[in-house]
């Protein structure tokens, strides 16, 4: 080849160098500490269906549900690193390192699940996502959730007073960890795939949960009395590796950015339609019985109390407090 058609073949490779790293194939490996059965988890798998249509097949997504990759702070750890490229966390997980994020677990911040919709969807919320690059190098594309919280005791609760000394599993999570010591209860951190188990052997009395956990895991066979509180919504943020981000063309961020905005919406919606047939379901269970429409009254001065200590940790209290009040 002569040096003329050799130049001519180094610019012609340098100019389709772009697309063709353009065209490069990914796989994109996303952890859930959710069973296969969750709604988290089949939108994540549909999310894989849609990202490969709309890439043509060059980008896919492969779950790996149920903690097979560690708990949420393990994986968390992963994504700093890029040993992991995505995960679908709880919002609670990363309060440990966006304490911004705590005041999306402000309790009776929403008394329903539509308005918690609202509040996952709002401005402010998105706000707060602006700050996980720096504080956990991963970038937050969008909000879920996984429905509210109620609480399910193996006996029975007529008064705040009974919660005392109680054995709450809780998430780990600051301001979870403060609502249960301001009932004083004792908070007892596990990951999700030790709760059936902790309630059978007597390891924990109590816990908080969401209708869809509860009826996917059967936390009833072990605690048989639920009040419907409402006590906080219970948010879930899709994430995605700051050091995979920062590999992506701008194009591919862009179709992993929309396809997950779509899922996170999905999710969302499908709990809001689901969340009263949820409901209707737990009441067909022999043995469980359901205390309804629980009034934050019950709980005495809990707002006022976990307002003033985590206001002075972030502004975002009020923030959110003062959004909910317009809707």
């Amino acid at each position: 080849m002569s040096l003329r058609n050799l130049a001519l073949s180094t610019v012609a490779l340098c100019a389709a160098l772009p697309s063709l790293l353009h065209a490069q194939e990914r796989e994109f490996r996303l952890g859930l500490i959710t069973p296969p059965v969750h709604v988290w988890n089949e939108e994540a798998r549909a999310l894989g269906e849609t990202l490969s249509e709309m890439s043509d097949g060059r980008l896919s997504v492969a779950t790996f549900p149920s903690g097979q990759l560690g708990s949420e702070s393990a994986m968390l750890q992963q994504l700093q690193t890029g040993a992991l490229d995505m995960a679908w966390l709880t919002t609670a997980e990363v309060t440990t390192r966006v304490p911004d994020m705590s005041a999306l677990h402000a309790p009776f911040l929403v008394d329903n699940i539509a308005d918690a919709a609202r509040v996952l969807r709002s401005d402010e919320a998105r706000e707060i996502l602006d700050k996980l690059p720096r504080a956990t190098g991963t970038v937050g594309l969008c909000y879920a959730m996984t429905g509210m919280r109620q609480l399910m005791t193996k006996e029975p609760v007529d008064s705040a007073e009974d919660l005392a000394g109680m054995r709450f599993r809780i998430t780990p999570a600051p301001p979870i960890k403060s609502f249960f010591e301001m009932l004083g209860a004792a908070p007892a951190p596990m990951p999700l795939t030790q709760v059936y188990d902790g309630l059978a052997n007597g390891q924990i009395d109590a816990i908080d949960m969401d209708h869809e956990s509860i009826i996917n895991f059967g936390y009833h066979d072990h605690a048989s009395h639920m009040m419907e509180t409402n006590h906080h919504l219970f948010g879930m943020v899709a994430l995605v590796s700051g050091r995979v981000w920062a590999q992506l063309s701008d194009e591919d961020k862009a179709l992993l950015q929309e396809a997950s905005q779509t899922h996170c919406d999905q999710t969302i919606d499908r709990f809001v339609a689901e969340e009263d047939g949820k409901l209707a379901a737990l009441k067909e269970i022999d043995g469980l019985t359901i205390s309804e429409d629980m009034d934050p009254a019950f709980f005495g001065d809990i707002v006022t109390r976990w307002d003033a200590e985590w206001a002075e940790q972030t502004p975002y209290v009020q923030k959110m407090r003062d959004l909910v009040a317009s809707f």
